[in-house]
């Protein structure tokens, strides 16, 4: 249920996201998954990579300035009223989330949702507890 993923802090200027596909390119890594959050003068890309450490590495010689985090990552079918359950579980038990993205895999008939917490144990074992899978 936890996911590595990669923050990226961009200027806010035009190529940059560009710049950062191409050391990825270069470096044979495939981008799963990204999003970007944006201020006036920069902003953090998160991505999970098809690998991640590799990603850091490439990215960090190329200049740009990275981390790793964990996040919660879960699956829900793809159909109204699967992300309020589980966003309900988090609410009753006064789980506060930092952010959210997600996205679809061709084909599936289901979301994968990744989301920071600011307690990734209790969400863990309360997802756990309801079988929700996770990715």
């Amino acid at each position: 249920m936890l996911v590595n993923q990669i923050a990226v802090f961009l200027e806010n200027r035009s190529g940059r996201i560009c710049e950062f596909a191409k050391v990825l390119k270069d470096a044979n890594i495939n981008i799963q998954t990204m999003n970007i959050a944006d201020t006036a003068e920069y902003g953090i890309l998160r991505a999970i990579t098809s690998d991640n450490q590799k990603a850091i590495q490439v990215l960090k010689e190329n200049g740009f300035n990275t981390a790793a985090s964990d996040l919660i990552g879960f699956k829900v079918a793809d159909k109204p009223g699967e992300m309020y359950k589980v966003l309900r579980m988090f609410e009753d038990e006064n789980i506060n989330i930092s952010y959210l993205y997600s996205y679809a895999e061709i084909g599936s008939k289901q979301a994968c949702i990744l989301l920071k917490v600011d307690c990734p144990e209790t969400a863990i074992k309360l997802l756990t507890k309801n079988n929700v899978e996770g990715i």
